[in-house]
């Protein structure tokens, strides 16, 4: 009965509906139509995303120029304190040379004489930008010498840069006569050196530093009988921010050192480089001389000849004093952290006293503990003392102080702040340690067999910077 009742009824009823639903014969065409159109506009957009790739790599690499007006990145900046100033020396005023200037200016390399000013490439993909930006920061003619420091926009790109190039000629010259001479990118320093010299001609240094500041660019050091530094004076100039000096043809004998400040407030203190300097035959007859008179008077254990040469060696480039004419003096010599430690002066003709102390070896390397500019009168009574670092890599100061008491010396005290003087153990060398706080300043006083005294030295602060020269900063001189 159920059989029959459900084909005699619910069949033709499900036949009507089933008949009342529209189904395409072939549902495959028209997901198919669905996917043609999903693969164009794939195909559509990979196209415009490799165009606007293809087209951003062309512009990257200087391929697809870029307008003039389009902005940049700027990934180096070059020092506001020279860019922000006005344009200085004579060649601000010719504007015909500066046209002329802004036109011929490239990176590329002089391959012919229609380039003189490329020959300049940093990192060797960057091009000159927008040019109506190149701007003279300073040219003028001095003697044999026409100089210009010229700002150049940089593009790689969407990347942009300024560079400050320097460009050397003889005087009065045009344009076609200069040459590329130097460059900075992206430094941040508020002055721009340049020196040239030669054995065989004479040279020039130039310093640009930013507006109203005063430059000097100082030669060899002078260390004054009274215990004080000065220097050999090739230029000055007050509150116009260049300095020019010219320079012998013969070596220089040390590296010229410039010096730019406003006020109190130096700016910046350093090397010119350049060269070619005199330089110390550490095997001449000169050191060999000097290691036979360092040893007279000696104390402590002895130093071996090849360490002696490497002390007195590293006194006279960090002085830069030369050989002929300075008198050298092992004090006292032992070891410090297991290594071989020495105090040892020099001083040249009619000058101050330099006191070094060094330990080291030759695996390790060697550590400067001190450096002291001392008045020459009274040298060779005054107990010397500095603090010992930390042997642990970090060369911390600690609380112990190495002393060496001079020769004629009894006994030394040490008197640390409002304390009582305290005295120091010393040994058969007259060599001694004792504390004193890092933090706390000490005088050391030496007295003969019947209480007299032969001299006093403040203990010197640690250096923390040792780039300048002794008797250049209050922590290197004895003398206020």
């Amino acid at each position: 009965m159920t059989e029959s009742f459900a084909n005699s009824t619910l069949s033709p009823a499900l036949r009507q509906a089933a008949h009342g639903v529209d189904v395409p014969e072939d549902p495959w065409l028209g997901f198919a139509r669905r996917e043609r159109r999903h693969r164009r506009t794939r195909l559509i957009r990979a196209a415009v995303a490799a165009a606007v790739g293809a087209a951003l790599v062309g512009v990257q690499t200087n391929v697809v120029p870029l307008p003039g007006w389009a902005p940049g990145i700027a990934v180096a900046a070059a020092p506001a304190a020279l860019l922000d100033a006005p344009p200085r020396g004579a060649l601000a005023g010719d504007q015909a040379w500066l046209d002329t200037l802004r036109a011929r200016i490239s990176t590329d390399p002089p391959m012919s004489t229609d380039t003189p000013l490329g020959g300049w490439n940093p990192d060797g993909i960057w091009k000159v930008g927008d040019r109506d930006r190149i701007r003279l920061l300073y040219g003028s003619d001095q003697p044999g010498h026409r100089v210009a420091l010229v700002a150049v926009p940089l593009r790689f790109g969407l990347l942009t840069k300024e560079a400050l190039v320097w460009y050397v000629g003889p005087a009065g010259a045009g344009v076609q006569q200069m040459r590329y001479a130097g460059h900075s990118v992206g430094d941040d320093s508020p002055v721009m050196t340049l020196m040239q010299a030669g054995p065989d001609r004479g040279g020039f240094a130039v310093v640009v530093g930013p507006a109203e500041s005063t430059v000097m660019i100082s030669g060899d050091p002078r260390y004054t009988p009274r215990g004080t530094l000065e220097y050999q004076n090739l230029a000055k100039a007050d509150g116009s921010g260049v300095g020019f000096a010219v320079l012998p043809a013969a070596p220089l004998r040390n590296e010229p050192v410039v010096r730019v400040s406003r006020g109190d407030h130096v700016l910046f203190q350093g090397g010119l480089g350049g060269g070619p300097y005199a330089a110390i035959d550490p095997t001449g007859p000169e050191m060999d001389a000097l290691l036979t008179a360092a040893r007279r008077g000696a104390r402590g254990t002895p130093l071996d000849d090849a360490t002696l040469r490497s002390f007195i060696e590293s006194a006279l480039v960090d002085s830069r004093l030369p050989a002929a004419g300075t008198t050298v003096r092992l004090r006292w010599s032992g070891s410090e952290h297991g290594q071989a430690a020495a105090l040892l002066t020099v001083q040249p003709a009619g000058g101050g006293v330099i006191a070094y102390a060094w330990h080291g070896d030759d695996r390790t390397g060697w550590w400067t503990d001190l450096r002291l500019l001392l008045p020459a009168e009274g040298a060779d009574q005054r107990p010397i003392g500095w603090r010992i670092r930390a042997d642990n890599g970090t060369r911390t100061p600690t609380d112990q102080v190495r002393v060496i008491a001079p020769p004629d010396a009894a006994r030394v005290t040490v008197t640390v702040g409002g304390a009582p003087p305290a005295t120091v153990t010393l040994d058969a060398s007259n060599a001694g340690t004792t504390r004193i706080p890092p933090d706390q300043p000490a005088t050391l006083t030496a007295y003969s067999t019947d209480g007299t005294v032969l001299g006093t030295t403040p203990l010197p602060p640690v250096e923390t910077n040792m780039h300048g020269l002794p008797g250049d900063s209050p922590a290197t001189r004895v003398t206020p």
